[in-house]
């Protein structure tokens, strides 16, 4: 199979993480993830977002901006769980809105950001996990990660109504949408065999697919 690079996007609690495990495992592609235990903002941003929300996204786009390039130029196929465009579209936006980031400090991010995106390779397709918020609350309550505790459906919405925007003028590449609040990979394969097919027919456009009952 031609050599691929997949980015996988979708809220917290869609599944993005199982997602690409099981996809790099059955695919024997490599695999990507979210920069957590060697982040050094990540303690500080929980103590003070107001104080450290714009360092840790710079942090962000500088780690992820490294990962696309990294997979863009392996030999083999690559799928990175969470893209580098939702740092800016989705986590900067919502910071900002919500007061932690400043209109200055957003606006220097932005301009940063365009200029990085610019200047890296597009994926050959988005995998966006989309899944009802409230079943979304309830997966982060039963998995209780600690840095986790303080998400609320508030925020989940505001998190969702940004991605909905997102989705409506992104045009990176194809896009695959995903519904993943009945998705099973364990006792359902077949879910995760609809999944491959059609990432292996490389979409030429946005498509939403149906799960059989």
């Amino acid at each position: 199979m031609t050599k691929r690079l997949i980015v996988v996007a979708g809220n917290i609690g869609a599944g993005k993480t199982s997602l690409t495990q099981c996809l790099g495992e059955r695919l024997g592609w490599d695999t990507g993830f979210e920069s957590v235990t060697d982040n050094p903002y990540l303690a500080d941003f929980y103590e003070d977002m107001a104080a450290w929300s714009f360092h840790l996204q710079v942090f962000h786009l500088g780690h992820r901006s490294n990962q696309l390039q990294a997979a863009a130029d392996a030999p083999g196929s690559n799928i990175l769980d969470r893209s580098l465009y939702e740092d800016y579209e989705i986590f900067t936006k919502a910071l900002h809105k919500l007061g932690n980031i400043s209109d200055r400090d957003f606006l220097a991010y932005e301009q940063v950001y365009d200029l990085v995106v610019k200047g890296l390779p597009a994926p050959d397709l988005l995998l966006y996990l989309k899944c009802p918020v409230e079943v979304l609350l309830e997966r982060i309550r039963q998995r209780g990660r600690d840095i986790e505790t303080g998400i609320t459906l508030d925020y989940l919405n505001l998190l969702e109504s940004l991605y909905e925007d997102w989705m409506s003028h992104y045009e990176l590449s194809p896009v695959l949408t995903i519904p993943t609040d009945d998705l099973n990979f364990v006792e359902r394969a077949s879910h995760l065999d609809i999944v491959i097919e059609r990432i292996q027919h490389t979409l030429a456009g946005k498509e939403d697919v149906v799960f059989p009952n």
